[in-house]
């Protein structure tokens, strides 16, 4: 049965709230190619990423078999004081776009990390906190993730430290000093404090770093450090499988209005967004259940999706870490300092790059004078700040949402807005005075960094 009319915002209450996480994996016929040891180019093994990553979390990164994995009670009671998260239907926005399309987003920006981080950081914590750890270690692009991770770290008590971005580093000093009042210690990044940020910045002075750095940084301190471990805000199939819960809930909330999406968009970095929103969609379009249109959108300035290349590469720009096959821009890629920080990886999660490679994902770039163009309209008649990266998926949502208009369908859009923009000023103030720039890499520079992709057989 059809209720009418469906509200602004659709909750769930915390007994609805999932109590598993969904592994998306499970339900694909092409898995994801396997982790490599860059020495030996054979598939990773448990005992060897022990030395890098938590024991818990190593597991649930091979595991391509099992479909669901149980929430701890301590983690599901912690979400309870921010989730479940709403999913809104945008009146506003529709409105003012005169379109016949419906338009849902999931917002994830309702707690102090201002986005869906924070899902899998405390999973993370927790599981370094049941091992035994001292802390841990991590890069962050646009801050959400650095300041995600120490929120959680400083509620179970672990020692906390972030390599940032020296980009958002110098943009966002107000999410750094979040971090910093949550006990974490934050270093820009390439810096000086770890072998491969010196040869970095030997060999590219003055560079203003990129994710593919930090993580570098943050793994030889962390491989360098008795009781620590590094943890990754993104990429890996372990965050994937924690961001489930965003599409977990936002499937339960449509189906409460028997609403089946038509569209389903997020943006891309690495892919803990775009993959935890889709996952059960993604899973019934697989087991032949239903069929969903699914959009990647990515900046222009870093298209790893839209012009990189399906290949195995390092996941850091210092190649200390496993090789992934991937979308890939090649680990060298230093993208230009737009924005979106957190869209700024040169590579894209590997579950993801299958469903890709298999054409069950579309993918779209859009350059920064656009996506902020679209943020505005948001921000006008929805009344939330949204953050850059969010807003390359509003770009998408309001393009769809006008192609329904010229054809007069009633489509089903939804999209994640995965957080807040109240720490990213400078750039809305770079946009309102026309100085933002959009840069597109060359055809050159994206084949002179793929040139230098490891060999693999």
């Amino acid at each position: 049965m059809k209720h009418e009319p469906i509200p602004y915002k659709i909750y769930l209450n915390e007994n609805e709230m999932p109590k598993a996480w969904y592994n998306l994996r499970a339900d694909m016929k092409n898995k994801p190619a396997p982790l490599l040891n860059p020495g030996t180019m054979q598939p990773m093994t448990a005992e060897e990423l022990s030395g890098v990553f938590c024991e818990e979390l190593v597991r649930q990164e091979l595991d391509d078999s099992t479909p669901f994995f149980d929430i701890p009670e301590e983690i599901r009671d912690f979400y309870k004081m921010y989730r479940p998260s709403p999913l809104v239907r945008a009146y506003c926005l529709e409105e003012k776009l005169q379109t016949p399309a419906k338009i849902y987003y999931k917002f994830e920006g309702n707690n102090t990390s201002g986005s869906h981080k924070l899902n899998s950081a405390i999973a993370q914590a927790y599981y370094a906190k049941q091992q035994g750890l001292k802390g841990v270690t991590t890069e962050t692009g646009a801050g959400q993730w650095g300041t995600a991770l120490s929120m959680a770290c400083s509620y179970f008590g672990l020692d906390c430290k972030v390599y940032m971005v020296k980009c958002s580093y110098e943009q966002k000093p107000f999410r750094r000093e979040v971090m910093r009042t949550y006990g974490a210690s934050v270093t820009p990044s390439p810096s000086m404090e770890t072998e491969v940020g010196r040869r970095i910045l030997a060999e590219h002075p003055g560079t203003t770093g990129s994710l593919g750095c930090a993580i570098s940084e943050a793994v030889e301190m962390a491989v360098g450090s008795e009781g620590y471990r590094y943890v990754l805000g993104s990429v890996l199939n372990q965050v994937l499988l924690h961001q489930s819960i965003i599409g977990l809930e936002t499937k339960a909330a449509l189906d409460k209005y028997d609403v089946v999406p038509d569209i389903i968009i997020g943006c891309a970095g690495g892919g803990s967004n775009l993959g935890g929103l889709i996952a059960p969609f993604m899973g019934e379009k697989l087991r032949g259940e239903k069929d969903y249109r699914i959009i990647a959108v990515e900046p222009s300035s870093c298209p790893s999706f839209t012009r990189g290349k399906y290949a195995y590469d390092f996941c850091d720009t210092g190649m200390v870490c496993p090789l992934a096959k991937m979308y890939t821009l090649g680990s060298s890629y230093i993208p230009a300092p737009n924005h979106a920080g957190g869209l700024r990886y040169h590579g894209m999660s590997s579950t993801l790059s299958q469903l890709y490679d298999d054409g069950l994902i579309e993918a779209r770039s859009y350059v920064q004078t656009d996506v902020f163009a679209a943020a505005e309209q948001f921000a006008r008649v929805e009344g939330i700040l949204p953050a850059p990266e969010s807003s390359h998926a509003i770009r998408a949502a309001i393009d769809e949402a006008m192609k329904c208009k010229e054809t007069g369908e009633e489509k089903n859009i939804v999209f994640g807005l995965t957080g807040t923009g109240y720490f990213d000023m400078y750039a809305y103030e770079s946009f309102h005075d026309g100085k933002m720039q959009n840069y597109i890499p060359t055809d050159a520079e994206i084949q002179e960094s793929l040139k230098k992709l490891p060999k693999v057989d």
